[in-house]
């Protein structure tokens, strides 16, 4: 047998092990909501090759490639326990048993690293929470995937109603193509149908009201069977406290801004201080998709390094704040034509450092430049630390957060030498480290940092969510601390 039939049989061998997987993974996740990660990558719903694609990816940060050979043992594992809602990543597992030496079966070690997700230890399903979306736009309908895709068993999150103002005949028609299609990420994943007389859109089985409204204050949301609602404002119309305010009407609990919040509206940046979260807090922010960009690196890096000093350049995709082509903007140069041009703009994402990470002293610094993509933008991040380090220092220190600490669901990382934007469409994480653009000097550190400014800020927006729900369920191994 030649080299190429033996590679032509060892895929086809992986593909077979990768379709039992899935009914496996599908299983626990409907009946026990349990998500099976690989390296903090979600494998509910994936195809075969979509999971081996993940398995091989795991070479760019852990140096080499997961075999599902390696990791089906413990997913079937995971089968035969008394799991309760939880997330456990079968790559972290893999990678801890091969260190292991005591000798235990996948089995044994299998149950003991999730035994807290197991028996009297696990939590109660939580019934579901109600969301509203206000505003439906790029940001709005992106979360309004991943609400549906993360419905699993119907505990959690439910998706109730977006609220919009009316735009003519077929309207709600117009609005399901647009949620069903999109030209930048791709069709939705399920089936889409509209029923006019109810003013419903139906995804997934889920049935979700579109209402429509010119003000909060036209609304009760009661009418329409929605109750201790949490309301995710996407419009940034509003983003003081008063203002948002006024979307606390009869059967919404609270108000979640995918904007930058001003005056005391806490800016939220997940993983970082989504602990600080007060549980009476009825109104908060997100932050910027750009600060949620930085400060999970820049927290790594002054956690292990310590910073003196920092400034950010965002070279940054296009959106729908600018002009096809030149016309009045209230904005200085927002009103040059976006895809003819390189923009200079200011970015609010410095000056949110200091919401988000209040024990960093150090001055951070910004600017942006909006440039003719339509999504993905990159931060440029540089930074004087409290010590010297070397470049092989600072990328494996970030390479290890990526795979084991508190931060690993926001900073990704890889090493391939030949990346472009594109090529992070659809990431999940709010930062990518490009280590084959990071460089250290001394005391001074410039680090590149890749991010879907729509789809990665979705993510972020929904952890948010789940964290404030009480439905953002415990990640077994447990993160490094």
């Amino acid at each position: 047998m030649t080299v190429k039939d033996d590679s032509f049989t060892d895929w086809k061998n992986r593909e077979e092990i990768a379709e039992s997987m899935i009914p496996m993974i599908g299983r626990l996740h409907r009946e026990r909501d349990v998500t099976v990660l690989l390296h903090s990558r979600s494998l509910v719903n994936k195809s075969v090759v979509s999971i081996l694609k993940t398995h091989r990816f795991a070479r760019q940060i852990a140096g080499e490639e997961l075999s599902v050979t390696d990791t089906l043992p413990f997913v079937q594992a995971l089968t035969t326990l008394d799991l309760g809602p939880s997330q456990i990543d079968i790559g972290r597992l893999a990678e801890i048993y091969q260190a292991d030496d005591r000798g235990l079966s996948v089995a044994e070690f299998t149950a003991e690293a999730v035994a807290g997700a197991t028996g009297g230890n696990k939590i109660d399903r939580r019934e579901p929470r109600d969301v509203v979306l206000y505003g439906f736009g790029r940001i709005g309908r992106l979360v309004a995937r991943l609400l549906i895709e993360k419905a699993g068993s119907g505990n959690g999150l439910r998706l109730r109603a977006i609220v919009v103002r009316g735009g003519g005949d077929q309207d709600i028609i117009k609005r399901a193509s647009l949620l069903r299609r999109d030209s930048i990420h791709g069709q939705f994943q399920g089936t889409i149908t509209v029923d006019e007389a109810e003013s419903a859109i139906i995804a997934n089985g889920n049935t979700i009201k579109v209402i429509y409204a010119n003000d909060p204050s036209e609304v009760d949301y009661t009418a329409y069977g929605i109750d201790n609602a949490i309301l995710i404002d996407n419009t940034g119309k509003w983003r003081d406290r008063e203002g948002l305010s006024q979307h606390l009407r009869p059967g919404i609990d609270k108000v979640v801004l995918t904007a930058p919040g001003k005056g005391d509206v806490p800016n939220i940046v997940h993983g970082v201080n989504h602990d600080t979260i007060k549980p009476d807090e009825q109104i908060l922010s997100c932050a910027s998709c750009t600060t949620n960009a930085i400060v999970p690196p820049l927290k790594a890096m002054a956690d292990e390094y310590g910073v003196l000093r920092g400034h950010v350049e965002t070279v940054h995709s296009f959106t729908n704040d600018q002009n096809l082509l030149d016309n009045y903007h209230k904005a200085d140069r927002r009103g040059r034509s976006a895809p003819l041009n390189m923009v200079i703009t200011e970015t609010g994402a410095a000056s949110a450092v200091a919401k988000a990470l209040p024990d960093l002293k150090a001055p951070i610094t910004g600017s942006s430049i909006r440039v003719p993509v339509p999504d993905v933008s990159i931060a440029i991040l540089s930074l004087r630390l409290g010590r010297e380090t070397t470049r092989e220092e600072v990328l494996d220190h970030l390479r290890d957060v990526s795979l084991t600490s508190p931060l690993k669901r926001q900073i990704d990382f890889t090493t391939a030498p030949d990346a472009v934007s594109s090529d992070f469409i659809g990431s999940r994480h709010s930062s990518i480290v490009d280590a084959g653009a990071t460089k250290v000097d001394g005391d001074n550190a410039i680090l590149y940092l890749w991010y879907d400014n729509e789809f990665g800020y979705s993510c972020q927006v929904v952890r948010v969510v789940q964290h404030v729900t009480g439905v953002e369920y415990p990640t077994y191994p447990a993160p490094a601390v």
